[in-house]
């Protein structure tokens, strides 16, 4: 008799002890199910000045998404990951947050060798992808795929919105200073198309292009002091930007010459000019104290009550990059990629810069830029004479599109 309740015991001991294990492993996957994840990779180590308030604006949107009651009845759930400014990196950690963390979309990237990288790893594994800073074209055109989308105005675009201004100046000569890589090679390359249609007669008459990060900018200021252009056109940013700007000014390169730059007006690359700031400048950039309209003020009122500080571009980016996943998700009602994908395709919301549209033809979003000049007042760079423009009024036709992008 013993024996049998003993046996009996260790039967109910075993059926607890598996029912409980079964249990405890479905409980991980059932507070997953509540749960959305997003997967981010950047450069954050590289790159701190745009992508630490990048950061803060889209943690900023989880916020208030998860305070409004989140997304369907879900909880957002933001994870990044560095990519440490590697291709290579990017792809790898691409994969852990697919398959570790299980996320149900990716977004991110910076540098555009590393958005083309994940590009192609979105098409690959046929996952959603939403490049939200990278510049190039060729992420939405040459190796544009139906899983990838862009949130940023690209390198086409913002070159658009200055090649009219920069013709108007009658300037023959020119030179370029850019940084050796995709986004420095893409936007000369559309600057020197779109000039010479606008401006016949236009010569280039001295090119210099640096690795990003290693500026040598005595050598680089004299070449192009060397060539006597009439203007400059400058796609150098960050520390690079600085190291320009201050041996320019120190050897006069820039005094009696007009400089159109892309980029410099963004408070992340300007403000640590400080009294070195350059005047008169033609830029595309952030002015963040001058814009009044209601979605702009309402951001700005948020960020600065939470983080006690002003936002930058790479602010307005990041939060717009969340509000757009989120309201991709809610009007697919799911994560699943190819619902997700679809709507996704012609999909419009609000944005601290006013409404934006994802375009069917080429998933790229009609967010626009702000072009004005510089301006340094009391030692301080700004943005003057400046107005937003329009990202749809500045991308090719579907029709154009169409010859540009890869048949799906």
């Amino acid at each position: 008799m013993q024996k049998i309740i003993l046996r009996n015991l260790s039967r109910v001991l075993s059926t607890t002890v598996f029912a409980t294990a079964a249990m405890l492993g479905a409980l991980p996957q059932a507070l997953a199910q509540d749960t959305i994840k997003i997967g981010e990779i950047n450069s954050y180590k590289a790159q701190p000045a745009f992508l630490e308030p990048y950061k803060k604006g889209m943690e900023l949107a989880v916020e208030q998404i998860n305070a409004a009651g989140g997304l369907n009845g879900k909880k957002v759930e933001l994870i990044t990951r560095d990519d440490n400014a590697s291709p290579g990196d990017a792809v790898r950690v691409a994969e852990e947050l697919l398959s570790r963390d299980k996320v149900d979309v990716l977004t991110g990237s910076f540098l555009s060798h590393i958005g083309l990288a994940l590009t192609d790893f979105s098409k690959q594994k046929k996952v959603f992808f939403l490049a939200s800073e990278p510049l190039t074209d060729k992420i939405v055109w040459q190796n544009g795929n139906s899983y990838t989308f862009r949130l940023r105005t690209s390198t086409y675009m913002q070159v658009a919105m200055l090649v009219p201004e920069a013709a108007a100046m009658k300037k023959k000569r020119w030179a370029i200073v850019y940084p050796n890589y995709e986004y420095g090679q893409s936007a000369v390359a559309t600057f020197k198309e779109l000039l010479k249609a606008a401006q016949p007669d236009v010569e280039f008459v001295a090119e210099q292009a640096p690795p990003l990060g290693k500026l040598e900018a005595g050598n680089v200021v004299q070449a192009l002091a060397d060539a006597k252009p009439d203007a400059i056109f400058n796609v150098l940013f960050g520390a690079d930007l600085a190291k320009f700007v201050r041996e320019g000014n120190t050897r006069g390169l820039f005094k009696g010459r007009e400089v159109v730059s892309l980029l410099t007006g963004e408070p992340e690359y300007l403000d640590p000019l400080k009294e070195e700031s350059p005047n008169g400048w033609l830029v595309t950039g952030y002015p963040w104290y001058g814009i009044q309209t209601p979605e702009h003020q309402a951001f700005l009122k948020a960020y600065e009550a939470r983080y006690k500080d002003y936002p930058r571009l790479g602010s307005i980016i990041g939060y717009s990059t969340i509000m757009s996943i989120a309201a991709g998700i809610q009007k697919a009602k799911t994560t699943e990629t190819e619902k997700l994908v679809e709507a996704f395709s012609g999909l419009t919301l609000m944005t601290p810069f006013g409404q934006i549209t994802y375009r069917p033809e080429d998933h790229q979003s009609t967010m626009g830029s702000f072009v004005g000049r510089t301006k340094n007042e009391s030692g301080k760079g700004v943005m003057v004479d400046y107005r937003y423009l329009d990202g749809a009024k500045y991308l090719p036709s579907a029709a154009e599109v169409k010859k540009l992008r890869p048949a799906p």
